[in-house]
């Protein structure tokens, strides 16, 4: 089972940038998907980013152009680079796995479709 721990969140004023980290723990399962999702005060959560095994990515409408996601060659640490912040990005972010392959771009994943998830990292950006 994969193990997921994230790191890197904070408080930054708007426009400001953040990089997230998700050091994942690959025993007998092989991830082929991994991305971010992120929950604020009284919404679902709902999807950031996806990386698949081949490298294609998808990004949330809302993030796109602002936020990169990425993981390093030996595919044991996902990144988000998060640049240009507004305050309707304060949420908690939660790095996520799965063995299959993403079933499709950011927008219509869903949580269950991920078998992995960390604990959570929560950013605060300030107006």
């Amino acid at each position: 089972q994969v193990q997921l721990v994230e790191s890197g969140g904070g408080s930054v004023q708007a426009g400001g940038s953040l990089r997230l980290s998700c050091a994942a723990s690959v025993y007998t399962d092989v991830v082929h998907c991994m991305g971010w999702f992120r929950q604020a005060p009284g919404k679902e959560r709902e999807g950031v980013a996806t990386i698949d095994s081949d490298g294609t990515t998808s990004y949330a409408d809302s993030v796109k152009d602002r936020f990169t996601i990425s993981q390093d060659n030996g595919k044991n640490t996902l990144y988000l680079q998060m640049n240009s912040l507004k305050p309707e990005d304060t949420a908690m972010y939660y790095c996520v796995a799965d063995s299959w392959g993403c079933v499709g771009p950011v927008q219509v994943v869903k949580p269950d479709d991920f078998d992995a998830w960390g604990q959570g990292t929560q950013v605060t950006v300030s107006s």
